[in-house]
């Protein structure tokens, strides 16, 4: 697909729905902190755990978040789109990004669907890590609000004189010239591990 800078995709039709797939990026990502921070304090104030339990369940959770970020880049976003449906979903998802990759309003999921998925993580994660979802949901949903920061920056503002400009190069290439790597936005950390970073050129 051939990105295209100007303009931006119609998903839906029903022109309520089509607004809320648009989002100013400063909310998704407000909503992220909040809750981090809000999961983190009440945690430690109501003696689920201590001050360094939590540090070490934050660090946790967010590389969780990264391991999450990278497979659903790549198994989710980049289905294969063998069927109309799929097609459709992928193109609803990630697609439309890929066509319009400077439209800076789809750089996120709507903030509506940002709660709801928050809510539910908390749940599912109480289940699964007990007392410990206070400070490991707190790193997942602090690693999702920099996933999106790195995100709206490397396609909204030139890349910076410094190390982390190879974060821009790198989702760049995913891009502009391979869509088969570099699904790591935040970090090329499982790139690495999983052996989809990009081929250095001679």
């Amino acid at each position: 697909m051939k990105p295209n800078h100007k303009g931006r995709a119609q998903i839906f039709e029903n022109p309520f729905l089509e607004r809320l797939t648009r989002t100013h990026i400063a909310l998704p990502i407000s909503i992220f902190m909040i809750f981090a921070i809000g999961l983190i304090y009440y945690g430690i104030t109501h003696s689920f755990i201590g001050v360094v339990e939590a540090i070490g369940l934050f660090f946790a959770g967010w590389l969780l978040f990264s391991l999450l970020e990278y497979a659903a880049h790549r198994f989710v976003f980049h289905m294969e789109t063998d069927t109309p449906v799929k097609a459709r979903i992928q193109y609803t998802f990630h697609g439309n990004h890929h066509e319009y990759p400077k439209d800076k309003e789809r750089l996120a999921m709507p903030p509506i669907v940002s709660v709801l998925i928050s809510s539910l993580l908390f749940f599912v994660f109480k289940l699964i890590f007990g007392q410990f979802v206070f400070g490991i949901l707190a790193g997942l949903l602090f690693g999702y609000a920099m996933y999106l920061f790195v995100h709206y920056a490397v396609h909204a503002y030139a890349p910076p004189k410094n190390f982390l400009k190879t974060l821009w190069v790198h989702h760049s290439i995913h891009h502009y010239k391979d869509p088969n790597v570099a699904y790591g936005v935040s970090s090329p950390l499982w790139d690495f591990i999983l052996g989809t970073m990009p081929k250095k050129s001679k």
